[in-house]
């Protein structure tokens, strides 16, 4: 089986999954989740087979134009989704996660973007891209999953509010658990962007450029969003911020971070543009 062929496959398991998914959200049937689940981690498994197959094809990293890195931020976002579900009870976000991954996928399958794979530049022929692109993009899928539980976090509060939640006990549509499993989510999300957005990505720049730091629009957006999530952090583990306020920084960063993978690459030029 061909590349494309794996990707299409994925597709339609996500694809599956998400109506498995909603059945849940909507029907409550226990049993249309846990299939969504399966079928999810199916696609998971021929989407990681058409990574892997890629780079055999092209001969480096899978994620050197806008497809491949979409292809990447979908199949990293749904593989952090499978951990997390099964460490912190967040099923409902499943549908919502799944309609993400379907959207980066169909974004990446579209005529606007290039599948054909180019002779890399200079810059790009380095084993630092595949440390620094790979650990950047893993980051920001934990942060898709820790904004997506603030989102649930914030309508979960809304209806309390109302006076519509659930009286008595303490189940996965309570507010506290989502704004807690927002909080640790990131928390992980943080220094893996930390590591590879800044870190790796300065020692790169260094090698590549004769500097650390070029103040390009790439650079400078990655840094905007780091110190938003390092605000998310420091606001709650120093000063005690918890619940709507925390939950609105979280997707405020989240959007800081779209517009650095998304706008900067179209709207802004600068070093990074090759890429």
């Amino acid at each position: 089986m061909t590349e494309p062929k794996m990707f299409l496959a994925a597709f339609i398991l996500y694809i599956l999954a998400a109506v498995l998914y909603l059945f849940f959200l909507f029907l409550k049937k226990e049993n249309a989740a846990r299939n969504g689940y399966v079928l999810a981690a199916a696609g998971a498994v021929l989407h990681t087979l058409a990574l892997i197959l890629r780079v055999f094809v092209i001969g480096h990293a899978p994620f050197t134009n806008m497809y491949e890195s979409l292809s990447f931020l979908a199949w990293a976002s749904i593989a952090a989704y499978l951990v997390l579900e099964r460490a912190f009870a967040i099923r409902k976000i499943g549908p919502f996660l799944l309609l993400l991954v379907i959207a980066l996928m169909a974004l990446a399958s579209s005529p606007l973007m290039p599948k054909e794979a180019a002779p890399l530049v200079p810059a790009l022929q380095s084993h630092w891209l595949w440390l620094h692109v790979s650990v950047t993009l893993i980051g920001e899928a934990f942060f898709a999953v820790g904004t997506l539980t603030s989102l649930l976090y914030l309508a979960a509060e809304r209806r309390e509010r109302k006076g519509m939640a659930r009286k008595g006990g303490h189940d996965e549509k309570d507010s506290a658990h989502y704004d807690t499993v927002s909080y640790r989510v990131i928390a992980i999300g943080f220094p893996l962007f930390t590591l590879g957005g800044l870190v790796f990505g300065m020692v790169w720049a260094s090698k590549a450029w004769g500097s650390y730091w070029s103040w390009d629009p790439k650079e400078v957006w990655t840094l905007i969003t780091w110190f938003i999530y390092g605000l998310y952090l420091h606001t709650r583990i120093v000063m005690g911020w918890k619940g709507r306020r925390s939950a609105l920084i979280a997707v405020i960063a989240f959007l800081a971070a779209l517009f650095t993978f998304f706008g900067v690459n179209y709207l802004l030029s600068g070093l990074h543009s090759y890429a």
